[in-house]
């Protein structure tokens, strides 16, 4: 019964993207917490992004193996459950670290826990989506993971916790709600939600024959550059705000917050939008904007226009669920989805997410601090012939 506002459909979308928000709650607390962090730590714009590389890798790693592994041998809901409980303690270790080599490591630990959650969601969303839904609901997932938790409420809440308890009590509250979320799936997912289809003959599709496929060959490329445009400038953005702009904490976390509205907007908007007239005009739309969304921030500063303009042209984060999910599932067959939603997210990870923050760290360092910036609008400059190449 996919029919009325308490279906089984919109209750499992309602769980993950709960739980995914609870995942990037913890996994951006580190983004927001940076200027207290990287005073008290003692570090520099490389090892920031160091940070966010160190995690992007080992959640890479963990999210097209262990995605794979679960689906073969039909052990999805089992994974998914204890990666969500692993990556909730594992949000208590950021707050330990007395080093920069002490917070790498628990960073690391939690992005290999956290790298299967999203593939395998997404392919319990897909699972039980209306074929007419498909877009809004994986969008939905990422609109209350990436944005409403992740862009909204951490950026808010965290800062306060950090401004009157400290930066380390405002990790050890980040990776409390995801233990609940743990709980909940344990007894609601169903088996046929979880299931693997065709676990025997057909289950293992090869990464070399799942590049036959036209919407992975390109969809991988146009999905490490709109993962790289957000990674680009994420880590750094928060501390750019304060240190280079002016920003007092409180006005960063606020101005994050706008940014997170905007997230959680574009997230269901961008891929509801696609679900009418189309992914490719969608994606190519929503690139454009990430183009400029940099100029946005570097030129307007200390304008009327700048929030204004900083909200609209950040809409290009609605693009991420469809390359990240929509695009890799629509040709693959059944018994492949969730490996090809984990490729994809998988090199977009070390791509967009290990390689691109470690250069614009070390390009922020040694050019400018605003290096960042350019990095991210290069990306989607270079992002636009990719989608042009997708079905």
């Amino acid at each position: 019964m996919k029919k009325g506002l308490f279906s089984y459909e919109n209750g499992i979308v309602l769980l993950m993207a709960l739980t995914f928000g609870c995942l990037f709650f913890d996994r951006l607390a580190l983004n927001f917490l940076m200027p207290y962090v990287a005073k008290d730590l003692q570090l520099n714009n490389t090892q920031i992004g160091l940070l966010a590389g160190g995690l992007s890798l080992a959640w890479a790693f963990s999210s097209f193996f262990s995605t794979a592994w679960a689906e073969v041998n039909n052990k999805k809901k089992v994974v998914f459950i204890a990666t969500v409980f692993t990556f909730s303690i594992c949000s208590f270790g950021s707050g330990l670290a007395t080093s920069f080599v002490t917070l790498l490591i628990a960073r690391l630990v939690m992005g290999f826990a956290e790298g299967p959650v999203i593939p395998l969601a997404q392919n319990f969303v897909e699972r039980e989506s209306s074929p007419h839904r498909l877009g809004l609901n994986a969008g939905v997932l990422q609109a209350f993971g990436s944005a409403l938790f992740g862009s909204i409420l951490a950026p808010v809440v965290l800062v306060q916790i950090a401004e009157n308890m400290g930066w380390r009590n405002a990790f050890y509250v980040a990776g409390a709600p995801g233990l609940l979320m743990g709980l909940l799936a344990w007894f609601y997912i169903k088996p046929s939600t979880a299931e693997s289809k065709a676990t025997t003959e057909n289950s293992t599709l090869t990464i070399s024959e799942l590049f036959q496929y036209n919407n992975i060959k390109w969809g991988i490329p146009a999905a490490c550059c709109i993962f790289g445009w957000w990674f680009a400038t994420l880590p750094f953005i928060s501390k750019y705000f304060v240190e280079s702009q002016g920003m007092s904490a409180d006005q960063m976390g606020k101005t994050m917050g706008l940014l997170g509205v905007s997230g959680l907007v574009s997230s269901i908007i961008v891929p509801a939008l696609s679900d009418k007239i189309g992914r490719k005009p969608v994606l190519l739309g929503a690139i454009v904007l990430g183009i400029l969304y940099p100029f946005t921030v570097y030129f307007l500063n200390g304008s009327g226009l700048q929030l204004p303009a900083m909200f609209i042209t950040y809409f290009t984060m609605g693009a991420i669920p469809i390359v990240a999910a929509v695009i890799p599932s629509a040709t693959v067959p059944d018994h492949s989805k969730a490996k090809a939603i984990g490729l994809v997210t998988a090199v977009a990870e070390i791509i967009g997410g290990v390689l691109i923050p470690a250069l614009a760290g070390i390009l922020s360092d040694s050019v400018d601090p605003s290096a960042f910036l350019w990095v991210a609008s290069s990306l989607a400059v270079l992002g636009l012939f990719f989608i042009t190449k997708l079905e």
